[in-house]
């Protein structure tokens, strides 16, 4: 899980599922009519209002940070969280609506809690966040800033280990090679038998049209990323915070390659950040 997948929306939803599980310790009816101190001791208002907004959250939460979607009786996990927001929302609404409704008063009257009142703010404030994190684009900018590019190693030393990581046992601008490949050591040092200052021979490798050099960069914004034959089904999804190789210009995409080694094309280049 990528927690650096996350969006603004995102945290509007993790937020309000906080506020909504304090509500639920808080009081719900006050007055000589209620024998219910909070939403723990009427566990029909616990599990539709205050249990189900929140495992709306943990899902869009899981689905969002997952590499790949995952399906539950046909639907995507963020799709099933969505829908439990949205009910958390409704039975909230009526139950200040109508509060006697769910207890027996005994004809006395009652007063609405604290935790009815905060917990129908939290659960509006969820299902908002849930339905316009994908829709408005302030709640789609990354909620963790993508970290810097590293600054320039000086001359003759290591670069920092770990794909993902510009510079990193992978071809630079410039360079002929793929990324990570075995027996090819570093700063190419001459083989035995070679005169000492002779570069060592390079193997052919297929070189990208045009004058494009293999660059890092990273999205601001998860993207998806598409197979190369041209079809419009996802093979993985781009995270901001992590970097992936650009290895050839295709039209306005890229072709990229992800940290398992899969390609694809990135339709949607704007915005990136180049390492």
């Amino acid at each position: 899980m990528n927690i650096r997948s996350l969006t603004r929306g995102d945290g509007v939803v993790i937020g309000a599922a906080v506020l909504l599980f304090i509500a639920s310790f808080l009081a719900t009816y006050g007055g000589e009519g209620s024998d219910i101190p909070n939403a723990w001791d009427n566990l029909g208002m616990l599990m539709s209002m205050y249990v189900g907004g929140i495992a709306g959250a943990v899902l869009i939460v899981v689905a969002r940070a997952l590499p790949q979607p995952r399906k539950v009786v046909g639907l995507e996990l963020g799709q099933v969280g969505v829908a439990l927001t949205v009910f958390a929302a409704w039975t909230a609404f009526w139950t200040i609506i109508d509060p006697v409704g769910s207890i027996n008063t005994d004809g006395a009257d009652v007063e609405l809690g604290s935790g009815l009142i905060l917990g129908l703010i939290a659960a509006l404030l969820l299902a908002a966040g849930a339905i316009a994190g994908p829709l408005v684009p302030a709640l789609q900018a990354a909620l963790l800033p993508a970290p810097r590019p590293a600054a320039p190693q000086p001359y003759g030393a290591q670069p920092p280990g770990g794909y993902g990581y510009p510079g990193a046992g992978a071809p630079q601008p410039g360079q002929v090679g793929q990324a990570g490949q075995p027996g090819q050591p570093y700063g190419g040092q001459p083989q035995p038998g070679q005169p000492y200052g002779a570069q060592q021979p390079q193997a052919s490798q297929p070189q990208p049209a045009g004058d494009f050099s293999p660059f890092w960069f990273a999205v601001p914004v998860p993207r998806p990323l598409f197979a190369e034959d041209g079809s419009q089904t996802p093979i993985a999804e781009l995270a901001p915070g992590t970097w992936y190789l650009a290895v050839e210009q295709r039209g306005p995409g890229l072709v990229a390659q992800t940290q398992d080694g899969r390609r694809g094309v990135l339709q949607d280049t704007s915005g990136i950040q180049r390492g």
